[in-house]
């Protein structure tokens, strides 16, 4: 498979769920969030734990607990756009939502796109207006809590 651009890639919010696989996931009912301009980086880090050991003055580095991060999603404010409502109400609760993240990265027709699927918590749904010359934005940062799981492009026959 070749190298591919982000253009056409998509951001999708469904429900409160303890979906869990690819295929739960799959089957959930999904609500594209529209006009999305940027999408952040994601994925998996663990934390540094330490310890220097004074017999030998050497620090020694253990892997920690592990994190998806904060995915930030910004979009051109679109009020009317169902995928912002919804974000923007699940912005007010606590829960964590189904989220999906499609790559336009399919090498022809035949093949499979690939798709990111987990839940995060939409911590914050700011509005930055800007300038004159500027469109205005609506930045989503949502709070990644669940191992990412993805589903590669493949070929299919």
């Amino acid at each position: 498979m070749a190298i591919s651009a982000t253009s056409g890639a998509k951001v999708y919010i469904g429900p409160v769920t303890a979906a869990a696989s690819a295929s739960a996931y799959a089957a959930l009912t999904w609500v594209e969030i529209g006009d999305v301009e940027t999408i952040g980086e994601f994925g998996d880090s663990s934390a540094t734990i330490s310890f220097t050991s004074l017999s030998d003055n050497r620090v020694r580095k253990l892997k920690g607990a592990r994190d998806a991060g904060d995915l930030t999603v910004t979009c051109g404010h679109n009020p009317l756009d169902a995928g912002q409502i919804a974000a923007i109400a699940a912005e007010a609760t606590k829960f964590a939502y189904a989220i999906k993240v499609v790559l336009e990265d399919s090498a022809d027709a035949n093949d499979t796109d690939s798709t990111f699927y987990f839940h995060a918590k939409v911590m914050s749904k700011r509005l930055t207006p800007g300038g004159a010359n500027d469109v205005t934005k609506r930045i989503f940062v949502l709070g990644i809590d669940t191992a990412i799981i993805e589903d590669l492009s493949e070929a299919v026959s």
